[in-house]
């Protein structure tokens, strides 16, 4: 089993620009190698201008002479060329898939992607026997529309969410995709995008059935040189998206089991190791913005909490909330002050839950709680406590905000997923009554 050295995988075919550099150099560099991204080089950082990004810039109506240095790029992780491959964990946590790899000058030699770690995975390490279908219960949440759809309208939500890609469905049946790929194709080949996506998505969808295994998943990327892997069931519906991220994450943590049967063997790695195991553990299991537990944590923790639940015969309920209009505040007052409102929700959720309820970001801006021994009464007062705290809330440059929120009661040896769903329902009713209340599932 071996774990490769960064220098060995890092791809080497980068483009980069300076700094100082306009947006349509780059833009036009990304075109012309018909690359996603470009690298910015300022001195010894390094940042990243993406597909995203123009998109975003064309929405604004951004000057493409703009120099770079006046944009909000987002800031590369670095790593040295000489470390290993378990030394990128900590970076998996990111939004962003690139890790830049450097000299030990500091200057650039390549870039590291998680395409890049994925096709470098020893598959005799993958477990055969644990099925996507698993981690589809979690909830992954995925972007997906009718044929019909404008690219126009689609632009919004790619920019604000960083959607890398959107799929079209007919009768919930994947029909076809559109990457950020794509939009750079339609982009070079200016095209109007206030047509309908059917004519220009990719098509047909290559998929692959919800009970294959880790191990088919990463040959299937490797084989079709996809970022992710669109998953259907028995009826060829669509069950989900598992990115790259998400199976490296899977891997490693198969890794980290085989190297205690590889003691002799692995014995440096192990030291390596040894120092970073709780900063590892903490990286799995909370959200890097809010310090709350993330999803993957959450499904855990309920897997115990319902366990409790049965053997004590107690209730258990379930909120979930929704920051309203917070593409807004992020299109209004930029990204760092959608951060510091995300930030103040999490506090706010903090001081008001009990110590013994479990608070979890559940992506973007939603949060989720589970709360045992509640009833759905207890339930909704907290919400209705929670909603008016937030609508109070002063937040600085912002100012006031609200939240939507679904409660659910949660079901004896009901999953994870069913829950959610019905929470996410009164939610939507929620949303649609106006925002800024509770509903519940006894509302639907």
């Amino acid at each position: 089993m071996k774990f490769p050295i960064i220098r060995d995988i890092a791809s080497r075919k980068v483009i980069s620009v300076g700094i100082n550099e306009s947006a349509q150099s780059a833009i036009e560099l990304m075109l012309e190698n018909e690359h996603r991204n470009v690298v910015v080089i300022d001195k010894n950082e390094y940042f990243i201008i993406s597909v995203i990004d123009v998109l975003h810039l064309r929405k604004q109506e951004i000057p493409l002479d703009t120099p770079l240095n006046k944009l909000e790029l987002l800031r590369i992780p670095v790593i040295n060329k000489n470390k290993n491959v378990l030394d990128t964990l900590e970076f998996l946590n990111e939004s962003i898939e690139y890790i830049c790899v450097i000299n030990d000058d500091g200057s650039l030699y390549g870039l590291l992607g998680h395409t890049d770690i994925t096709s470098n995975i020893d598959p005799e390490t993958l477990m055969d026997n644990y099925r996507l279908q698993d981690f589809l219960k979690l909830g992954c949440r995925m972007k997906w529309v009718s044929k019909d759809e404008k690219i126009s309208d689609l632009i919004c939500d790619m920019v604000s969410a960083a959607y890398d890609n959107v799929i079209v469905v007919e009768d919930l049946k994947p029909i076809g995709i559109l990457t950020t790929k794509d939009m750079m194709r339609l982009i070079k080949e200016e095209v109007d995008l206030n047509v309908a996506v059917g004519i220009h998505m990719s098509k047909p969808v290559d998929s692959i059935h919800k009970s294959s295994s880790i191990k088919d998943a990463l040959d299937f990327l490797r084989s079709k040189h996809y970022k992710r892997v669109v998953i259907v069931d028995d009826n060829k519906k669509l069950a989900g998206i598992i990115s790259q991220k998400e199976l490296i994450s899977l891997t490693y943590s198969k890794w980290a089991v085989l190297m205690k049967e590889y003691q002799e063997e692995l014995s440096e790695i192990n030291i390596m190791l040894e120092g970073k195991n709780k900063e590892y553990e903490t990286i799995a299991s909370t959200d890097s913005l809010t310090g709350l537990y993330n999803r993957y944590k959450l499904s855990e923790l309920y897997i115990s909490s319902s366990f409790t639940m049965k053997q004590r015969h107690n209730e258990m309920s379930l909120i979930i909330l929704d920051i309203d209009y917070f593409k807004k505040v992020n299109d209004t007052y930029g990204h760092n002050a959608g951060d510091k409102v995300l930030v103040q929700v999490a506090h706010a959720l903090l001081k008001i839950l009990r110590n013994i309820d479990v608070v979890c970001r559940w992506g973007g801006e939603e949060f989720v709680a589970l709360l045992p021994t509640a009833s759905m009464e207890n339930a909704i007062t907290l919400a209705e406590k929670i909603r008016v705290y937030i609508e109070e809330l002063e937040i600085d440059v912002v100012g006031h905000i609200s939240a939507s929120f679904g409660v659910a009661k949660v079901v004896e040896n009901e999953e994870l997923q069913s829950v959610i769903a019905r929470a996410d329902k009164a939610l939507y009713l929620a949303k649609e009554s106006g925002r800024n209340c509770v509903k519940t599932e006894n509302d639907i």
